[in-house]
């Protein structure tokens, strides 16, 4: 399972620290196969901010990893940082 979000920042420096803890929670929860995090590098007026990849064993270990204490508390600092963000979630062939 991949889960891929796009995220836009009321202040763009904010990214650059969401991608260093973002980063850090591979080694925190165990239902994270891989984990990638990019910072948006041209600013346009179309751009996202930050792109998270991660991939998953499957549906029950991304919801765990959803559920995972590190991700919730990542998550409540995060959201009050956003102007909006975007989710995708497929099965990779």
């Amino acid at each position: 399972m991949v889960h891929v979000v796009l995220m836009r920042f009321a202040d763009g420096a904010d990214a650059a620290k969401a991608k260093v803890r973002l980063e850090e929670l591979a080694g925190v929860v165990p239902e994270i196969r891989s984990l990638r995090a990019d910072l948006d590098e041209l600013h346009t007026e179309v751009s996202w901010d930050l792109h998270l990849r991660t991939t998953h064993h499957d549906e029950a270990d991304l919801r765990a990893y959803q559920a995972h204490p590190a991700h919730q508390e990542l998550g409540a600092w995060l959201r009050p940082l956003l102007t909006s963000r975007a989710v995708i979630d497929y099965t990779q062939p």
